[in-house]
């Protein structure tokens, strides 16, 4: 059959792709919320940044050890038997957050429950859907997936501070589990059907009118190739130290800003800028990786983001240069988790994709959790976040070197011709 225009794939593919906005949007509430309920929740609790923090940290730790076998139940069942209900329950955990008593073990606890539910809501399973549904257009397509978590980014922030003084802390949570979850959840319900999905409804006989068959042999690395790939493991290194340093911030950066000297609401604005900035990173991205080679558009964006971390360090920071840093903190972590989903895509394939990104998300659960409860570790030490800073500057800049070390790219059409695929990939 002849191969899908880019326009083809969007009239195929929009409502997937959307679906998955909304439930990568659902997702991010509880690290885009953190900064604004730590303070709130420190002074009540009495506890300590490292004890917040932990909470990412607990929920990393089980991505980590489970996505690989995400992975393999994604490539097994599709993503919606996993998304739909994945959804409801990470929310149902956003609104249980109000139970905390003051109880670290509690508050770990939950951390605990909600990350088990998040796992089926995380990054693999909308990288896969709409991977599987386009080629051409694949970057951007990601591109507008991914992005909504950058614009929960954007807009949790202020909506969390705006609730919190509205609220209380307690029903800030209710109202963003309940409201932004159901409404997350009725999406996908009704609009997240990928490939696989729309070929199983084929063969019960329904929505035959909207199905979409396969029009291509799908093809990739074995997972024993997979495994000796540099780029992978490049991709994967890179990701690790960037995921670490770039969550470290998010979670505190309202306590970040508020050490520069603007007040609490001018930082959470801040942050909302920033989160608007992401949405621009994930689609400028998603343009620019469509048309130039993915390697070097993730290695020069990552390298900005040290130069941003440096510009807020102090002495440095005056209001100008905060505004511009934090535009380009946004910018730069809204493109992190497209350039590696999408240099995944690339570099593996979409034969074992799930299982191979779901590897890589362990090492992306790992950065995410080093970095928040390191960044609360460094601030509880030293009374500052300066040290935490000018590491990260530093350990950015090595790790964009390593994105713009990667080979070219499989050739994927002689893979489907019968040739091995090439050693350096």
């Amino acid at each position: 059959m002849p191969e899908k225009t880019a326009a083809q794939e969007w009239k195929d593919g929009w409502k997937v792709v959307f679906a998955s906005f909304v439930g990568f949007y659902s997702f991010s509430i509880m690290i885009a919320a953190m900064s604004a309920f730590m303070g709130p929740m420190g002074e009540e609790f009495g506890w300590s940044r490292t004890l917040l923090a932990g909470g990412t940290s607990v929920s990393s730790l089980v991505t980590m050890t489970l996505a690989p076998a995400l992975g393999v139940l994604v490539d097994r069942y599709g993503t919606r038997r996993i998304a739909v209900p994945g959804v409801a329950l990470s929310a149902l955990m956003v609104v249980a957050m109000a139970a905390n008593t003051g109880s670290g073990a509690l508050w770990l606890s939950l951390w605990l429950v909600y990350a088990l539910a998040g796992l089926m809501v995380n990054t693999p399973v909308w990288a896969q859907a709409v991977s599987g549904m386009f080629e051409k257009s694949r970057g951007m397509a990601l591109a507008v997936a991914l992005a909504g978590a950058t614009a929960a980014h954007s807009t949790i922030p202020p909506i969390s501070v705006w609730l919190i003084d509205l609220l209380g802390w307690r029903m800030a949570f209710v109202a963003l589990g309940g409201g932004l979850g159901t409404l997350a959840w009725l999406v996908c319900l009704f609009m997240f059907f990928d490939a696989r999905d729309r070929v199983r409804l084929r063969k019960f006989g329904q929505a035959e009118a909207t199905v979409i068959e396969p029009t291509r042999e799908v093809t990739g690395l074995t997972l024993a190739e997979a495994w000796r790939s540099t780029a992978l493991w490049r991709i994967g290194i890179s990701i690790l130290v960037i995921m670490a340093l770039t969550i470290g911030f998010l979670v505190h950066q309202i306590e970040i800003l508020v050490g520069t000297g603007v007040t609490r609401s001018q930082a959470a604005w801040l942050a909302g800028l920033a989160g608007a900035m992401g949405v621009v990173g994930k689609l400028v991205t998603g343009w620019l990786i469509d048309r130039y080679p993915g390697n070097w558009v993730g290695g020069l964006t990552m390298s900005t983001a040290g130069i941003a971390f440096a510009l807020l360090i102090g002495g440095i920071a005056t209001p100008v240069l905060i505004v511009f840093a934090m535009m380009v903190n946004g910018y730069t972590a809204g493109a992190k988790l497209h350039i590696t989903s999408y240099l995944t895509a690339q570099y593996a394939g979409m034969r074992n994709y799930g299982k191979i990104y779901g590897a890589i998300s362990s090492l992306v659960a790992i950065g995410a959790g080093i970095g928040p409860t390191l960044a609360g570790w460094i601030y509880d030490t030293t009374g500052s976040y300066e040290p935490f800073l000018m590491g990260g500057a530093v350990a950015l800049v090595i790790s964009a070197a390593l994105m713009l070390s990667l080979p070219r790219y499989p050739d994927w059409e002689a893979r489907r011709a019968g040739a091995p695929a090439p050693a350096a990939a």
